[in-house]
């Protein structure tokens, strides 16, 4: 701290160690220009942890990984193992086999980092999925934060990506079955097929280069691209600051939590420690690919029941299911349908779909608002609907993948199993959309007769004349603010087909696609109570009272007298129900 007077030397005392080392390091890096970052806030609520964990699976994943790098050889040279395992002994493998082998048996420590790192790897993905379809019924991709939004799933599809390379590495039965499929869909692919097989694979299939290139993307590129995406990604999310749901004190211009220091930093430390051993119980006691079983790759074997890792079970199921349809263009060029549509074609437009929703909404509603306060799942039905159809179709898909060991387990028909999962694919995503829907409108429903008729509190009370009644109570202030501070869009009006002079409207075609979207995300929704109606709750409460002032956002005043109106709802604490409809008849 600077100051006008200079003190005595004799009063001067000496600073400590730890203030010269913070003077040192601010003279070079300006650190203390940073101090705003100790008072950003955020929010407390536990669905923000599914982020958090796939970061910390992130941590996990690099530091297991630097350590496997040093003891794995990625060379698919041909050698003869004679190591610890009795089994393996004197089988031809590769090299990649063969590392992988020692390091599971002979060096120590081993087996416990190449499980955690596969744990870990599992663990992210499905942070990452669950983080993105957070997002999505929230509808936290809005304004500002579609950027954000693309790179968060461009980060999901990545790491899925390295996922399946580094699942093939080990050059085992299991993962090297994984590589066939992937050479069939490669060259399903119209036109650049070949030619992305040859990039991949060296030549022919297996060739003798495809370890070594898969190794220098799993280690190098594509790690290198998912950090720069995090960086950006956590960076924008420091920018934009963090979204929070609808409550009191939370508004578009405001963040209500907890500063960075030292409640956040000691809650997000603590639970990397909590995700790093419940990674490391998993990996100590729960055994995952043991590549010893499987035997090394041959192009001639297959295993029974050979599954992937989940995340790529869809891709099993959508192949499994496809029936073999194939045609052949003039020239001899033979296109695979078989291939093409359910592992390139349907992929392509399932990542298509929920990358450009964001920019579907703002297209459909023309919101250029910045918002930065969260929808709850069942304030947007059709959104959620889509959303939750969207998983089901994904389930189908991979249970589709498990066709043959469902048929092994349960005792079934593998081709009914076929034929239900093909009926699936269309019945369920339908089914799941329509129910989802009517429960998120059901729920609206809820919130609106608990804002206008109260909560029901169990206790039942005996009128004058007879009648037995249960006791309704208003809903807590903070509750009955979320429910009425909910963003009801409007459905955006049909065009006109020509104005007032007769003259056609060159934009009627667009306007009215705009205007089916529209109906269709937002249309047919619960409105909220409006004023009037909460006006009319209070008065039938408080008769002849002077509480029917509603404030602005359409709340009443609280009331403290604790008496019962003679329809058996409470007055105290404000309203508890509109105990009668504007035909004056009695309703419980």
């Amino acid at each position: 701290m600077s100051t006008t007077e200079r003190a005595p030397q004799s009063a001067r005392t000496a600073p400590s160690r730890g203030e010269r080392i913070a003077d040192w390091t601010d003279g070079r890096l300006g650190i203390y220009n940073f101090r705003f970052l100790i008072r950003k806030v955020f929010p407390d609520h536990w669905s923000f942890m599914f982020g958090e964990m796939a970061l910390y699976s992130f941590v996990v994943l690099i530091l297991t990984g630097l350590w496997l790098t040093m003891f794995f050889d990625p060379s698919m040279t041909e050698t003869v193992y004679h190591g610890s395992h009795t089994p393996l002994q004197g089988i031809p493998m590769s090299q990649a086999y063969a590392s992988t082998i020692e390091i599971s048996f002979d060096v120590r420590g081993g087996l416990f980092i190449r499980q955690l790192h596969h744990w870990s790897a599992l663990i992210m993905i499905a942070s990452l999925c669950v983080h993105t379809l957070r997002h999505f019924l929230t509808g936290s991709f809005r304004k500002p934060r579609e950027l954000n939004w693309l790179i968060g799933f461009t980060m999901l599809v990545l790491v899925t990506l390295e996922g399946f390379v580094g699942y093939s590495l080990p050059d085992d039965l299991l993962s090297g079955t994984g590589l066939r499929i992937a050479e069939g869909v490669t060259l399903a692919i119209p036109l650049v097929g070949t030619y992305l097989t040859l990039f991949l694979f060296g030549g022919e299939y297996p060739g003798n280069d495809v370890i070594q290139r898969f190794y220098s993307f799993h280690i190098l590129l594509i790690p290198g691209i998912v950090l720069a995406l995090v960086t950006v990604h956590l960076i924008l999310v420091f920018y934009h600051k963090h979204t929070q749901f609808r409550g009191p004190g939370r508004t578009e211009n405001n963040v209500v939590g907890q500063p960075l220091m030292p409640h956040y930093t000691a809650k997000a430390g603590g639970f990397f420690f909590l995700v790093f051993g419940v990674l490391a119980l998993l990996a100590g006691i729960a055994q995952i690919n043991p590549v010893w079983t499987y035997g090394p790759y041959r192009a001639d074997q297959i295993s029974q029941g050979s599954q992937p890792d989940w995340y790529m079970g869809f891709l099993e199921g959508a192949l499994r299911a496809m029936p073999a349809w194939e045609f052949v263009l003039p020239g001899g060029y033979t296109v695979n349908l078989a291939v093409l549509i359910p592992a390139v074609v349907l992929p392509t437009l399932m990542m298509m779909v929920i990358a450009l929703w964001p920019f579907l909404e703002a297209w459909v509603t023309n919101d250029r608002r910045e918002h930065h306060l969260l929808d709850r799942p069942r304030d947007h039905p059709t959104r959620t609907a889509f959303g939750i159809s969207f998983v089901s179709l994904y389930l189908v898909l991979f249970f589709g993948g498990a066709n043959d060991v469902l048929a092994e387990r349960f005792h079934l028909s593998l081709n009914q199993i076929t034929w239900a999962v093909r009926i699936g694919i269309f019945l369920v995503p339908a089914v799941t959309y329509v129910v989802t829907r009517r429960i998120c409108l059901g729920l609206q429903r809820r919130d609106r007769d608990k804002l206008l008729h109260g909560r029901e509190t169990g206790r039942i009370r005996r009128l004058p004349h007879g009648e037995f009644v249960e006791v309704h109570a208003r809903l807590e202030r903070e509750q009955e603010y979320s429910l009425l501070s909910r963003d009801v869009r409007e459905v955006l009006p049909a065009p006109e087909a020509t104005d007032a002079d007769g003259v056609p409207n060159p934009r009627a075609r667009k306007e009215m696609l705009r205007h089916r979207v529209s109906r269709w995300l937002y249309g047919n929704q619960i409105p909220k109570p409006t004023r009037e109606e909460m006006r009319h709750a209070l008065e039938h409460l408080e008769p002849g009272s002077s509480h029917g002032q509603i404030s602005p956002n359409g709340h009443g005043p609280a009331s403290s007298n604790g008496q019962v109106s003679s329809n058996g709802h409470l007055t105290a604490g404000g309203h508890a129900a509109a105990g009668e409809r504007e035909s004056g008849q009695e309703v419980h």
